[in-house]
């Protein structure tokens, strides 16, 4: 099983990248795709989730400004990040929630997103 992200970037402020996640190998059924971001010397913290039926959980940091969406047939996940503050920058990190012979947590190798001011 792997995921792989991709997307991330230098940006200025108030500009706006775009995150992909792919997962791979016998991974079973996905329920829960997802973005998380650790920031240098902070604990690692949820930004968005999608469900397997489209539900979505939003960190409060991320309200109005990101986009979380899935392509269940190609098992990718996508984040849509506009209005990018310096706050903003971290490692972020795709994150699959799996089903099978029991609920697995995958997590992929992270892509650095700098916002510069």
């Amino acid at each position: 099983v792997q995921l792989q992200a991709s997307g991330g970037g230098l940006v200025q402020a108030g500009g706006s990248l775009r995150l992909s996640c792919a997962a791979s190998g016998d991974i079973g059924n996905i329920m829960l795709m997802g973005w998380y971001r650790q920031a240098a010397g902070k604990q690692r913290e949820l930004v968005a989730t999608i469900s397997q039926g489209g539900s979505l959980t939003y960190a409060e940091s991320a309200k109005g400004r990101f986009a979380i969406s899935r392509d269940n047939a190609k098992n990718m996940c996508y984040l849509q990040m506009s209005s990018l503050k310096p706050e903003d920058t971290a490692v972020y990190f795709c994150y699959v929630n799996a089903l099978r012979f029991g609920y697995r947590n995958y997590w992929g190798q992270g892509t650095q997103v700098t916002v510069s001011s």
